[in-house]
């Protein structure tokens, strides 16, 4: 079974979901091991299932149980690992550093697209953006459309997930 994590986008910033319950959601799905971290969304689970039999099943399941389609970015342990390992800000804190997670390859000209950008710094991933924000997310008014599409996740978080992705 390949350890798997979720990211749910816009749960409980806009979708309540109490994380109890998507464990069961995830448990009736069939998915092994079910565990979630921190009350944003975030779902580690052990399966056989691709990406997208994921998205389809969890998807359909947690829309039931919400009412509305609930944006699911898939990692596999080993893909949030090579995330780490590639980051450009290494010697960022944790908190100001964040991984915008994506369902395909950003480009530069989603980099272009950035608005209100001072001094945070943009780079690509495979299929994330990389953002530094020096002087911490809550001054920034950086504005980009694939907010929209995403989900963000600081360093420290994303860390945590891959530590235990490896543990379970």
């Amino acid at each position: 079974m390949t350890k798997t994590v979720i990211l749910l986008r816009a749960i409980n910033a806009g979708v309540p979901l109490k994380m109890d319950a998507l464990r069961a959601i995830a448990s009736d799905c069939g998915y092994a091991n079910p565990r979630t971290y921190i009350a944003s969304g975030n779902l580690l689970i052990d399966t056989d299932e691709d990406e997208a039999a994921i998205r389809a099943n969890l998807g359909a399941a947690l829309e039931r149980h919400v009412g509305a389609p609930v944006g699911l970015l898939v990692r596999t342990a080993d893909e949030l690992d090579a995330v780490l390992a590639a980051d450009p800000f290494p010697d960022a804190p944790g908190n100001r550093a964040m991984v915008l997670f994506l369902d395909s390859p950003p480009t530069r000209a989603d980099i272009d697209a950035a608005k209100h950008r001072t001094n945070e710094e943009i780079a690509l991933g495979a299929r994330h953006l990389y953002l530094h924000f020096p002087e911490g997310q809550g001054t920034s008014r950086l504005s980009l459309p694939l907010w929209k599409i995403g989900t963000a996740r600081n360093v420290n978080t994303v860390t945590k997930l891959a530590t235990m992705a490896r543990e379970a």
